[in-house]
Formats: C-alpha cells, structure tokens, sequence
C-alpha cells in the first residue's frame, strides 16, 4: 500500500519576494531550497505560484525552471486589485481540496495571516497544512494555525547576508505591495535601480520616438512615480544607453541560468549527506537505502548511481561508507539497509575543521569557496545546524574562539581567514 504522502504547493510570491529583499539583506528569492526541503517530506504533485508577473520578469526564468506554474494575476485594471491573487489562492486551494482527494499535504508559502482561515479549514477536511515565510515578515498568527512551518531564512541553501554587511536595497519599485510600503521593484534583486543624478523630465512632443526608452525601462524593472524620460539634447544617443543593457541583460541572465544549472552540481557525497540529514530531522524513524534514494531522484529526477561507476545503489552507499561518510545498519528487509550520518560533530569541532582548512590552504584564505572546501572534509557540514544562520556567522564565531581570525581584505574584496 502506497502511504506516500503527496503536496500541492502555493505560493503568494509576492509575499515571499519581498520579504526576502526587505529583510535578507536584498537578496533574491530562490525556490530551489523549498523544493529541496519539500522533497524528503514527500512527492510534490502541484506546484503554482500567484503574482502580477509584471513586476518579476527576472524570476519567472528561476521558478520555470523548477516547474512552477505562474498564474497571471493582472493588477492594472484602472483599480487596485490588492486581494487579487490571494482570493485566487485560496480558491483553487479549496477546489483541489475537494477534487483531489490523493492530496494529503498543503504547503502554503506566505507570511499572511489572512491566509489562517484557509489552513483551519484545509485541516477541518483532514488535509496536513506546512507552512513556508519569510521570518521577520511573517505573522505570529500563522505558524500556530499549521502542522508545521518552515522559516525560509533558516533552510538549507538560504546563505543570508550577515546584519552588518547586508547593502540596503537598490532598486526601485513598480508595484505597491500588500502590507509594505516600498521604494523598491519587487523584483527580486536584479533590476536595476535607475540614475538618481537626473531629474526625470517630461517631453510628450517626443513619445513616438521614446517608445522603445519606456519597454526598454518596463523591461529593467525601474519604478513608475517618474518616467525616466529625458529631454532629448545635442546628446542624441540617449535612448540607445536604455535599449543596449536591456538586450544585454537578457544575454546576460541567459548566462546566469546556464551557470546556475551546472553550478547545482555538489560532490555527490555532499548531496547524499545533506539530503540524509534533512530525512533524518524530518522523520520519526530510521532512514532506509531505498527512501534515502527516492528523495534524491525527486531533488534531481537524472540522478542515477551508474554514472559514478556504481552497479547498485547499495554498492554506491557501501562505497560512502568505507569513506566513513554514512554508516550502514541491517534494514527491515535485506538489501534495503538502514542508513545514518556519523556522529555529528559539535560547534569546537566545527571550528578546528574550519582552522585544518585554513591552514592546509597556506594559513589563509578568502571566504568565498571555504564552505565547499570544508564539506570536501565533512560533507554533512551545515552551519544552520550549529545554529548560525550563515557561513559568514559560523566564521566570525570561529574568529571569536579564537580558531581562525577574520578580516576584510579590500584586495580581495572579501573577508580573508587566518589560522591562528
């Protein structure tokens, strides 16, 4: 009998989108660590997310590319539309409730609490409810209301800037968001924040020929409260400056999935690793081969053992543990065998691996790349589990034991680690 549980997610991007630049330190959203922490709690069947698309032209190539599907909630009608895409939400929420009766788990992700009557009534018809928020924007009504919340800020993957280095966000804002009074895009963090040296100067007598100027800017994500026209002057070329970094920047962001692809590429040890340390804290029982190898085909549906030269995935785990990467125990059935990490190590330890490191570097080294090259030693590494919500904490807590010392180098522009 099939007792797997199967989830319907729904996103209220904007909610999510905005909460992570106004308060992660301006950075973009990334649904991947979600979708990864949603993957060992079960098999995810839909996938929709609701916004005004408009004002997230960058984000649809990140949520595309994990399957998402956009539901187009057109916010300019000549009225607001405020309430638009939750009532959506929350519609096709109770229909699939009542249609799909082999969906067993909701996950909301948002951090309204308008959306609390939605999730007692989703529990009233016997449906599990996980919530998913950003921590400082979400209200302290909802986590109660569901079987279980997840704080976005605190998932594996989610790197948030350190306090005192976050940069203030940049860009400016094409929307006006539920709850937040913005000055920036809700974009997602790439848009460019337009030039605050020029006053913007309206020209109607020149429109037709500044059209391409005003697509080129609704394609930059730049605000409306001015239109960024200029008077056009002895300077001619200035609607080529606007057109020109349009074309280049979808180029560009091209580039950017590309790279982002074949950056996911983790050493396989250290995705065996982290995704047995998620089934681990998520489930009351042990972890067996088979459950362990059904989550990693649904994080990556092309992984196969085969293509690191194994026959079996038993004979794949029995190589990790040789390496003391797992530890393998008899299962409830043979060949399927119980599958667990070494004894974790604690935060002392965490820091004299983070010092060997350093030091087998020559005594220094840059922050960036450091975390890959301590979970080459330690693949189930994870600040988050030491409790620091970043690596640049974990390394400043290192610095104040006293195991490494920290400094900025602005050479480097970057942080440079000493072995002490």
């Amino acid at each position: 009998m099939d007792t797997e549980e199967r989830l319907a997610v729904f996103l209220d991007y904007e909610n999510l989108a905005l909460g992570a630049r106004d308060h992660l330190g301006g950075m973009q959203f990334d649904f991947k660590p979600i979708a990864d922490a949603l993957a060992v709690r079960g098999r995810v069947v839909v996938r929709r997310a609701y916004a005004d698309w408009s004002y997230f032209d960058e984000d649809r190539r990140m949520l595309t590319r994990h399957q998402v599907e956009l539901i187009e909630m057109t916010q300019r009608m000549g009225a607001s539309r405020k309430n638009a895409a939750d009532i959506k939400m929350v519609v096709d929420a109770i229909e699939m409730a009542f249609e799909r009766e082999y969906i067993t788990t909701f996950v909301m992700c948002t951090g309204d609490s308008d959306f609390s009557p939605l999730v007692h009534k989703l529990r009233e018809l016997d449906k599990k409810v996980i919530g998913v928020g950003v921590e400082n924007s979400t209200s302290r009504l909802l986590p109660p209301a569901c079987d279980e919340f997840l704080f976005y800020d605190r998932l594996e993957g989610v790197d948030v800037p350190d306090e005192s280095e976050a940069p203030a966000p940049k860009r400016s804002g094409r929307g006006a968001g539920k709850g937040s009074a913005r000055s920036g895009g809700g974009r997602g963090g790439r848009a460019k924040a337009p030039a605050p040296a020029e006053a913007p100067v309206e020209t109607p007598d020149e429109t037709p020929s500044e059209a391409p100027a005003e697509t080129a800017t609704a394609a930059s994500g730049t605000t409306t409260r001015g239109r960024r026209k200029k008077a056009p002057t002895a300077e001619a070329p200035v609607v080529e400056p606007v057109v020109e970094p349009a074309a280049e920047r979808e180029a560009d962001v091209e580039q950017e999935d590309a790279a982002a692809s074949a950056g996911e590429d983790a050493p396989m040890e250290v995705r065996v690793a982290q995704t047995l340390a998620d089934l681990l804290a998520s489930t009351s029982g042990s972890v067996t081969a088979s459950m362990l190898k059904r989550t990693l085909v649904r994080k990556d549906p092309t992984f196969s053992e085969s293509d690191y030269g194994f026959r079996t995935f038993g004979e794949f785990l029995r190589f990790l543990a040789d390496r003391d990467f797992v530890v393998l125990s008899a299962g409830p059935s043979t060949g399927d065998p119980e599958v667990a990490l070494p004894e974790q190590q604690d935060t002392e330890g965490a820091f004299d691996l983070l010092r060997q490191v350093v030091r087998d570097a020559g005594g220094s080294a840059p922050l960036s790349g450091l975390k890959n090259e301590v979970r080459k030693r330690r693949p189930d590494f994870s600040e988050k589990a030491l409790g620091y919500r970043g690596f640049l904490q974990f390394a400043k807590g290192a610095a104040a034991a006293g195991a490494v010392a920290l400094a900025w180098d602005d050479d480097a522009d970057d942080y440079l680690l000493t072995a002490s």
